[in-house]
């Protein structure tokens, strides 16, 4: 009897916690989420907590960099007259020697000084000097400048500062989270926020080799050279230029890819320049409209020659203008930009085979890859 009772008792005890659960769930459901709504709020806070530790990590890598350039005064054109020197004289006296400053901002790549930055911020410069947080200005020496990336390798004299982490470009994606962190007007160190607008952007007249990296993280003067980061803090590009009719920000930025930077400084570092590919010729995409006027399938893909340099490796080859180029050692190619990098970052030496189509027919033909020579386009 007493083990009848003891067994009516849980059977109604249970009973009675399920029947209070599903009401409390069905009146009273905020009860039940009190708890997670604490745990949801601790984790937004430990997002945008996470932005701050990736700043903190990049941005005393991140330095001012600061030059001047002597130009010389130029007179009046009038006085250069000799009749009007005979009569008022050439009261120009001696010419006028005149300071130009000039602002930007760098990152530290390596433990023994050196710094990554744009080769306009420090272009024709006589005095370079450098700034870091709590640590007095320096001066720094340029180790080599590539103007065809826009990039530029300087050495800080004296300064222990730390190397940045850099990141991977080839990984990443629209959308994705972009922090710049510069030196805007002279400001001082500043850090903007946005995403990753568009990769592999190429075109717009900026460099000789364009595969810029688009932001609408706000990117100003002074911060050409400057540190675009992801959230982890690892520099993943190098600001270099904005798209603006007021020379403000309107969130169109260009950055260079590290991965670009990070190969052109290790040449410049080993080299004192940056050694590339080449083959001594030119062209342009071949546009569905070109295909078509030349009787081709318009879904034809392939880089139509339009130059060819006499005795350059090319025309060496027999190469000739007219001819498109639609493999290289195998592998399709699919626009004019493809093919110059593929050339470029060719050692000089490097044996090439080349599938050009000339007059509806397929040819290879063999080549020897040359050093590009300065001042080439």
């Amino acid at each position: 009897m007493n083990f009848q009772r003891l067994i009516t008792f849980m059977f109604t005890s249970a009973a009675a916690g399920i029947a209070t659960a599903i009401a409390v769930l069905l009146f009273w459901p905020g009860m039940l989420q009190q708890e997670g709504g604490v745990l949801e709020i601790h984790s937004s806070a430990a997002a945008n907590h996470g932005w701050a530790d990736a700043v903190a990590l990049a941005e005393p890598s991140v330095v001012n960099i600061y030059t001047s350039k002597i130009t010389r005064q130029q007179g009046d054109p009038l006085f250069k007259n000799p009749l009007v020197q005979r009569y008022f004289g050439d009261p120009r006296g001696k010419p006028k020697l005149q300071r130009r400053n000039n602002l930007g901002s760098g990152v530290v790549v390596d433990a023994n000084g050196y710094i990554l930055t744009s080769n306009h911020v420090i272009k024709d410069a006589d005095d370079i000097y450098i700034d870091a947080e709590g640590q007095p200005r320096v001066p720094a020496r340029i180790v080599g400048i590539d103007p065809d990336t826009d990039l530029a390798v300087i050495q800080a004299a004296g300064k222990d500062l730390p190397p940045a982490r850099l990141g991977n470009s080839a990984s990443l994606r629209v959308g994705d989270i972009a922090l710049a962190i510069g030196n805007p007007f002279g400001v001082g160190k500043t850090v903007t926020q946005g995403i990753i607008s568009a990769t592999g952007r190429e075109g717009l007249g900026l460099a000789t080799f364009e595969d810029f990296i688009q932001t609408d993280a706000a990117i100003n003067l002074g911060n050409s050279g400057g540190a675009l980061i992801n959230a982890r803090g690892e520099v993943i590009g190098i600001n270099t230029a904005i798209l603006s009719s007021s020379g403000g920000s309107h969130g169109i930025g260009f950055a260079i890819p590290i991965n670009l930077a990070r190969q052109v400084m290790e040449q410049i570092i080993e080299h004192g320049r940056v050694i590339r590919g080449w083959i001594g010729a030119s062209g342009s995409d071949l546009t569905p409209a070109i295909a078509a006027s030349m009787g081709l399938p318009e879904n034809t893909k392939g880089v139509l020659l339009s130059g060819i340099l006499e005795d350059g490796p090319a025309d060496k080859a027999g190469i000739m203008p007219g001819d498109i180029i639609q493999r290289i050692n195998g592998k399709p190619v699919r626009n004019a930009l493809e093919v110059m990098n593929a050339i470029a970052i060719a050692p000089p030496g490097t044996d090439m085979d080349l599938s050009i189509m000339r007059n509806n027919n397929m040819r290879n033909v063999h080549l020897t890859v040359a050093e590009r020579p300065l001042n080439v386009e």
